[in-house]
């Protein structure tokens, strides 16, 4: 199914200028907010990713240059020094090149390619984990506490695989040395090749007794808890690397944990960087005729002067109540965006009196 164009999502033009874009975006994203009645999820998905490129001028170029294609992450895949096939999506399932013959295995043993050629493993893998944050969490920063299940030391034997009160000695395969000779036949006639030794995995030595608990692997699968200090002012699908908090290896340094943020919608606010927006309905007759307004606020009510003749669709900025920046003490404004509601029920006295306004030669309720 293909796209929409991101013009149309947003009901502009093709010239829109960067206000206009902000403005349809604005009125969109509360129309079509999930939280709200009526609100549609995956309108407002689209929405947001329509306003994603257009409010980007690179972006918008690509855009309105090649379509969708332009801004898909596709474009450029074959420049100089990059990867030809970066960009493209081959299914997620590890897919490597065989060039015939064999040849991508022979070429990995020349290179160092080989399974059980490097010096065994150095570090820990790597691990991934989510954490969801409401509005408010995302704007002033919070502690987590994850629950994590991964391999981790083993606290029997200290990571060394050894039954505590047993020693290490020498690899008697390799006799010490972490790796082994293996003469290969191929076409280009014996080639020697120096290989991990599988028994000690490189380390040289073993343990006269295996660990009761971990078998001699030196880790055992365990559930941790990992405190997580979020700032304030991360955005959803920020990520936090922890370094050296993913799985341990032994005799290697332990991997690292990934944290992708996730942060949910807001029934009332939506956020755009640092800025914080939102909208508040008044009268005709409190426009016309000025009024004050509790506003809500992530600090909570703020009260709002809106002076007389205030048009429909006229932002007032709170300022420092927005979003604070990551990188400084300083924080966002918090827009306010007017909506004034014409009456669509009105009394008999409410019609005369705007009939005898109309014909004191007013153009309009605010001409």
């Amino acid at each position: 199914m293909s796209k929409q164009d991101y013009y149309e999502v947003l009901g502009v033009s093709k010239t829109a200028s960067e206000d206009e874009i902000k403005k349809a975006f604005r009125k969109g994203a509360v129309k079509h907010h999930p939280d709200k009645e009526g609100g549609d999820e995956a309108k407002f998905k689209e929405i947001n990713e329509a306003y994603e490129v257009l409010k980007d001028k690179q972006k918008r170029q690509r855009y309105d240059q090649f379509g969708h294609a332009g801004v898909g992450g596709a474009a450029g895949g074959g420049a100089a020094g990059g990867n030809p096939f970066e960009g493209f999506d081959f299914g997620g399932q590890g897919m490597q090149f065989d060039f015939g013959g064999g040849l991508g295995d022979i070429f990995g043993q020349f290179f160092g390619g080989a399974q059980g050629s490097a010096q065994g493993p150095r570090r820990g893998r790597d691990v991934e984990t989510s954490v969801t944050l409401t509005f408010e969490e995302a704007v002033f920063g919070i502690e987590k506490t994850i629950s994590l299940t991964l391999e981790d030391e083993c606290e029997h034997c200290k990571g060394s695989g050894a039954e505590p009160g047993y020693s290490l000695k020498t690899c008697p395969d390799c006799q010490g040395a972490g790796q082994q000779t293996r003469v290969m036949n191929s076409i280009f006639g014996q080639i020697q090749q120096a290989v991990t030794c599988q028994t000690c995995r490189g380390k040289g030595k073993i343990p006269e007794k295996n660990c009761s608990v971990c078998g001699g692997k030196g880790t055992t699968r365990q559930t941790r808890d990992v405190k997580l200090k979020i700032p304030a002012g991360i955005d959803d699908g920020a990520t936090i690397r922890l370094r050296e908090h993913g799985e341990a290896v032994q005799g290697g340094a332990k991997g690292d944990l990934y944290v992708h943020i996730r942060v949910k919608a807001h029934k009332k606010f939506t956020r755009e960087g640092n800025i914080i927006l939102s909208f508040e309905h008044i009268s005709m007759v409190d426009a016309a005729l000025g009024t004050e307004i509790d506003v809500d606020t992530v600090d909570g009510k703020v009260r709002m002067k809106v002076p007389a003749g205030t048009q429909n669709g006229t932002d007032f900025k709170l300022s420092s109540h927005g979003v604070p920046n990551l990188r400084s003490d300083s924080r966002g404004p918090h827009i306010v965006g007017i909506i004034v509601d014409t009456p669509t029920k009105l009394t008999k006295k409410q019609k005369e009196l705007l009939e005898e306004f109309k014909k004191g030669g007013k153009k309009g309720l605010f001409g």
